[in-house]
């Protein structure tokens, strides 16, 4: 049972992650009944489906997908092993239950009814965020995702890929079954911003930048981001691929206004100095948020 994390019961760790679930399934489910459904929005996953069967015949949207992630999270379990826990279970049961429950008290027209533009950006944001928020609780959203795991286990091809052609075939039913190209267009924006939202959650924001620095001053590049910034870093060495002589690279992570006063400094003393300044999405250790922080959270 490598693949499942357990909490002990009833301790901290178990209400936060139960916790997330619930939360994070009525948000999920917010998303689709107020912006996505009513407008024919098909992003993905089994209730992309399960929203072109509720135009198509009537069936409820949330027991439409409860009905094909049952199955398919048992033969994943067949397939792949125990991947899925009772968290991933209670994740697509919780989302179906909101998803039925708030159509029956919302009913079914969208909160914005002449924008679908603005319904397929908000829509994308719920449904984001609340699967941001099972992922943290070590839950999976189950659907398509089982469906690209079963595939890439005998095709060898990566997950990532196949959720991306899963999800892409099922946005293509959509067209075909409502014969308009709109349909895919505003599917994809949800796709994408849902895929933010979730990474949002998941890394947080940050505005810190991690820095390499490649000069032939690294002595005075040090003292100035350990004495005047109060920062540490790495200095390993590398050689150049053109010249092949020695080179010491300074490596350290700093915030935006610190960025920009190493830059200054920098071209106060080395001008031919290379730098690349890259956005760092998650920052765990000594003077950011501590691993042990990060482990407890989640």
């Amino acid at each position: 049972m490598a693949f499942l994390q357990y909490e002990k019961m009833f301790s901290r760790k178990w209400f936060i992650a139960y916790g997330l679930i619930l939360i994070g399934a009525f948000i999920m489910a917010s998303g689709f009944v107020l912006f996505i459904t009513p407008h024919k929005i098909v992003p993905g996953g089994v209730y992309g489906i399960a929203i072109v069967l509720h135009h198509l015949f009537g069936f409820p949207v949330g027991l439409t997908a409860l009905c094909f992630d049952i199955p398919l999270t048992i033969i994943g379990i067949k397939v792949l092993g125990p991947r899925f826990g009772i968290k991933t279970v209670l994740g697509f049961v919780f989302t179906a239950f909101w998803v039925d429950f708030l159509t029956y008290m919302y009913g079914n027209q969208p909160l914005i009814p002449d924008d679908v533009l603005l319904s397929s950006l908000f829509g994308g944001v719920l449904i984001g965020l609340g699967l941001g928020l099972i992922f943290k609780a070590k839950a999976t959203s189950g659907g398509s995702d089982i469906i690209a795991m079963i595939i890439s286990k005998y095709t060898k091809l990566p997950i990532g890929q196949l959720m991306i052609f899963v999800d892409s075939v099922i946005v293509v039913v959509g067209l075909i079954s409502f014969n308009d190209w709109r349909v895919p267009l505003y599917s994809l924006i949800t796709i994408y911003v849902t895929g933010r939202l979730i990474d949002l959650v998941l890394q947080g924001i940050s505005y810190d930048k991690s820095v390499m620095i490649i000069s032939d001053r690294p002595g005075l590049i040090r003292d100035k981001i350990i004495n005047d910034m109060n920062r540490s870093g790495t200095i390993f060495k590398a050689r150049g691929m053109y010249s092949y002589d020695d080179k010491d690279v300074v490596y350290t992570v700093l915030n935006r206004r610190e960025v920009e006063m190493l830059q200054d400094y920098i071209h106060q003393v080395d001008p031919k100095a290379f730098l690349v300044v890259t956005n760092a999405n998650e920052i765990l250790g000594k003077g950011f948020k501590s691993l042990r922080d990060k482990v407890i959270d989640d």
